[in-house]
């Protein structure tokens, strides 16, 4: 059990400025002289890497449908030297699946109280002003259980708009930690699957600095230092997921960035050495590893200069002559033979399976995977349960291979895209998150 002390900071909805307040927050406390753990609650991958820009820590996943208690006290286990964790809700605070998963429905409200952590809510008050308190005292009325610390109030117009909001909190009880004007240009860029890269982000220093000054000025961040509370869970052995080999060559670039940090550590954890390689770059997979693994991504924004990249291509296919290679999402798209882009142009990939996709017939797809094993593949033996989460926008035009798993979403309904095999080669279109415990 960690001592840390912290809160989560949530929203009604997605959209209401909750990300660029907990990077102002994380990069406030942090010049502070704070050692701050961040968390993301649900299964992103895009803010965790703003989170490590902001703190100058590796931000972990904690998610309480497709994660156990082993799988979470693992996670956890990150904050034990740090001075204050903050975490951060996905979409609004309460939502989550319909279906139970290993710990509960996957709310963000769920990650809070797990954890023993009060929440913020940041509240955009654009175009209202006593009627916001309505809606977050009816949030704090939802679950009487769930600590609401207070509302940071986001996009406020003017001094008088914030005075009609403040008294309407004040009526309703609510504290206020502080308001933060709007401001146009106080927005992340943005593209299909969410937020850009961290990595491709043209200031990103400049704009997790401004945030930081922003939060200080408008916020009072000893108050909301004194809202946080110890960092509490019931006891649990820490249980990551196993490596699915000795000698792991990892794709890490643009392209292939969407692997959880849970993940990564627990492969290290057992052993495992992590080998590095980037694909753009043209390099192939380390010859001596034992598996090369293809994590999600945006290859699709990269179809030409992977079809070029000869070296990785050629030294792909003789690993998977010999040595398993397995692709999620993005980097299963690549092990396929062709890649259609949003212009619809072709663009060859490695062909070590037939999997054909595209993005000019784009098609959504979104949610919770729960896996059943079927035969003995990587590290998981035929019997072995699986968590996942989907998200994408590619349509599959071919897929001629061998069906991997059998696949079902959150509520145990079948899903079409069981990933596939040939030989040596996997792939699926959902990222692994956790391994059911008996």
């Amino acid at each position: 059990m960690t001592k840390a002390r912290g809160f989560l900071i949530s929203a009604p909805s997605s959209g209401t400025g909750k990300t660029t307040v907990t990077l102002g927050l994380l990069r406030a406390f942090r010049d502070r002289g704070n050692a701050v753990q961040p968390y993301k609650s649900g299964p992103d991958y895009i803010d965790p890497a703003f989170h490590r820009f902001a703190s100058g820590r590796a931000s972990y996943n904690l998610d309480t449908w497709a994660m156990g208690a082993g799988v979470l006290q693992g996670v956890i286990e990150t904050s034990t030297d740090a001075d204050m964790v903050i975490a951060e809700g996905s979409m609004g605070l309460f939502d989550g699946v319909l279906s139970q998963g290993a710990m509960g429905f996957g709310s963000s409200a769920e990650t809070a109280k797990y954890f023993g952590w009060p929440v913020i809510i940041v509240i955009d008050v654009s175009g209202q002003a006593q009627s916001a308190a309505a809606a977050a005292l009816g949030f704090k009325l939802f679950d009487p259980s769930l600590p609401i610390a207070g509302v940071i109030l986001n996009r406020v117009a003017s001094p008088r708009h914030e005075r009609y909001v403040r008294q309407g909190m004040e009526d309703a009880g609510l504290k206020v930690f502080g308001s933060l004007p709007r401001r146009g240009d106080l927005a992340l860029p943005e593209r299909h699957l969410g937020l850009i890269q961290a990595v491709e982000h043209p200031d990103l220093e400049t704009a997790i600095a401004d945030y930081a000054n922003f939060v200080s000025e408008h916020l009072d961040l000893d108050a909301i230092e004194e809202a946080a509370a110890e960092t509490t869970m019931p006891a649990a052995t820490a249980q990551l997921i196993d490596p699915p080999a000795q000698r792991i060559a990892l794709a890490q670039d643009e392209a292939f960035s969407f692997t959880y940090p849970h993940i990564l550590k627990g492969w290290r954890e057992k052993g495992a050495e992590v080998l590095p390689f980037s694909p753009l770059a043209n390099q192939a997979p380390d010859p001596t590893a034992d598996l090369v693994w293809l994590p999600g991504g945006y290859p699709e924004l990269h179809g030409g200069r992977i079809a070029g990249a000869d070296v990785f291509l050629n030294g792909l296919r003789t690993h998977g002559e010999t040595k398993p290679v397995h692709g999620e999402c993005g980097g299963y798209m690549v092990l396929g033979e062709t890649l259609i882009d949003k212009d619809g142009t072709h663009h060859k990939m490695a062909g070590l399976l037939g999997l054909v996709t595209s993005f000019e017939k784009r098609k959504f797809h979104l949610g919770y995977r729960q896996v059943s094993v079927t035969e003995n593949i990587l590290n998981f033996a035929a019997g072995d349960r699986l968590r996942g989460h989907e998200f994408h926008y590619s349509r599959i035009i071919e897929q001629p291979d061998q069906p991997l798993f059998e696949v079902a979403d959150a509520d145990g309904t079948p899903v079409p895209e069981t990933g596939s095999r040939r030989g040596h080669v996997s792939g699926t279109f959902f990222h692994l998150i956790a391994k059911e415990r008996g």
